[in-house]
């Protein structure tokens, strides 16, 4: 259950590592029937396309496309498999061996089904998940679990491998904190960006501060994923942000 020596050195270089078939196939099964049924009769929290207003998506609730689901929110706490996942030792030891300390899963950030719609599931420029946190140290590992196949096709994951070691000038950012498309340095980076080619029950490790981004669904299936955010027990949210009032979970070790 442990990662190998060859494992960790990936990660720290990369700021991302794949394990494959971490999931088993029957708990992968119960999450994505638990998804679609969410996805059917949807329960708030729900962040739909709309809201998040990224380029092509609905202009409003009422416009074409308006009621696609991107995040079902608070994931934890909509179904038994999903905690069963957040909490199973398969991949908190490997969170362990990360972030070198016991791990408490964060509510307050990712806990969420993310899904990619045909038509509106939008494009994600290129960023990092730590822009709008608040911890001690800027160090915290997303756990991205795919429910079935992910691609460039359907919008899959890319990365910039070693991006999250690099220092990044404010110029090279927009107001929020994307990368900007038009500038030299930036398209330079893009092009070192890497695809994950995921199946059901891979899984992605990735650095708060490493820069990925996701294209458009462009099949016709719906594409479905689960994230989760982890830190290290002595790297605590600072007192009153919004990091902080979510709580998390203590884990421990595994």
């Amino acid at each position: 259950m442990k990662l190998n020596d060859t494992q960790l050195s990936e990660f720290e270089h990369n700021g991302y590592l794949i394990v494959r078939q971490l999931a088993p196939a029957a708990l992968c099964q119960r999450m994505l029937d638990a998804t679609q049924r969410e996805l059917a009769a949807p329960i708030a929290p729900v962040e739909y396309e709309t809201d998040v207003g990224y380029p092509g998506a609905p202009a409003s609730r009422g416009a074409p496309g308006g009621a696609t689901i991107r995040r079902l929110r608070d994931a934890y706490h909509r179904d038994a498999c999903f905690r069963e996942w957040a909490e199973d030792p398969a991949q908190v030891g490997k969170l362990n061996q990360l972030l070198r300390e016991p791990v408490c899963l964060s509510l307050a950030h990712h806990n969420c089904i993310m899904t990619k719609h045909p038509d509106f599931g939008t494009a994600t420029g290129w960023h990092r998940d730590i822009r709008y946190w608040s911890f001690t140290r800027p160090d915290l590992v997303c756990v991205w679990l795919a429910f079935g196949p992910e691609t460039a096709e359907n919008g899959g994951l890319r990365f910039i491998p070693g991006s999250h070691r690099l220092h990044i000038e404010p110029q090279q950012l927009d107001a929020l904190d994307f990368l900007v498309p038009d500038l030299p340095q930036n398209r330079a980076l893009f092009a070192q960006g890497k695809q994950a080619e995921l199946d059901q029950g891979d899984v992605v490790f990735f650095h708060s501060r490493l820069f990925h981004a996701a294209g458009r669904n462009a099949s016709s299936a719906v594409k479905s994923s689960l994230a989760f955010a982890y830190r290290g027990i002595s790297n605590v949210p600072l007192a009153g942000s919004r990091s902080a009032a979510a709580g998390d979970i203590p884990l421990g070790n595994a």
